[in-house]
């Protein structure tokens, strides 16, 4: 249920974000009364979800699935040595609760699959897609699109990053951008600060939406090689004949 006001706690827990240029106190009340989904929560679900939770969104859910091993911990902050070999979720979703009090964390110990992943959106009022996997990417999309709620996809490789924000009907959705599954590998090598980065970035697209701050990059393909420290932002357009998003599916699921 909506609150109309913030505790004083609340706004003495959120004072360094509010004023002038970054949230005002109506913005943070839109935050409380919000909900997120973060899949999955590793190096940059992990971080996004982290600065959602610390931003005061209201309900955060998250979602990963598997043992925590190794390697991972070169980027998902979110872990720690002494879980590997346990499951990832439940010491993923106390950490985020022990970070603020002020806000609900549920934690999903696996990928949705197509239903949930629609039932999930259907929950919530921004969609942080941070999977590995174009197949997971395209679910979040899909059921973004045919929820009508926002989504932000994020991704990694490298030292490089991109972010694509999605306003469904209006923009251009992820399968706009990628017709076709492109090439990929499965244990593409990946530096923990670059994941860091693209989370916390598409955490902050994900604040602005939700409080009403600023603009948010709808529209528009973020693409940031840190490699070379080049930065750079593509227009994108909608294409009719998008098998999730176009005319002739609108139309469709419409009749």
């Amino acid at each position: 249920m909506a609150v109309n006001e913030l505790s004083p706690d609340e706004l003495a827990r959120y004072a360094r974000q509010l004023g002038p240029g970054v949230l005002s106190p109506k913005g943070q009340l839109r935050l409380k009364n919000s909900a997120a989904l973060v899949t999955r929560t590793g190096g940059m679900g992990g971080p996004a979800a982290l600065s959602l939770v610390t931003a005061g969104v209201g309900r955060v859910i998250v979602a990963h699935g598997g043992p925590m091993i190794s390697p991972d911990l070169n980027r998902q902050i979110l872990g720690c040595e002494q879980l590997v070999g346990g499951p990832r979720m439940p010491a993923f979703a106390e950490y985020l609760r022990t970070m603020n009090r002020f806000v609900a964390v549920e934690g999903i110990d696996h990928e949705p699959d197509d239903q949930e992943a629609l039932e999930l959106v259907r929950r919530v009022d921004v969609v942080l897609s941070c999977a590995p996997t174009f197949d997971e990417r395209y679910r979040l999309n899909r059921a973004a699109v045919a929820a009508g709620v926002p989504l932000i996809d994020a991704a990694q490789w490298g030292i490089s990053g991109t972010l694509v924000a999605v306003d469904p009907g209006r923009t251009a959705c992820l399968e706009c951008v990628y017709p076709e599954e492109p090439e990929f590998e499965k244990d593409f090598p990946v530096v923990g600060a670059i994941s860091s980065a693209i989370g916390a970035l598409a955490a902050l697209e994900a604040i602005k939406i939700l409080s009403g701050t600023g603009r948010p990059m709808f529209g528009r393909l973020w693409m940031i090689d840190a490699y070379q420290g080049i930065s750079s932002i593509v227009e994108l357009q909608r294409r009719a004949d998008c098998p999730c998003c176009g005319a002739a599916r609108a139309a469709t699921t419409t009749s």
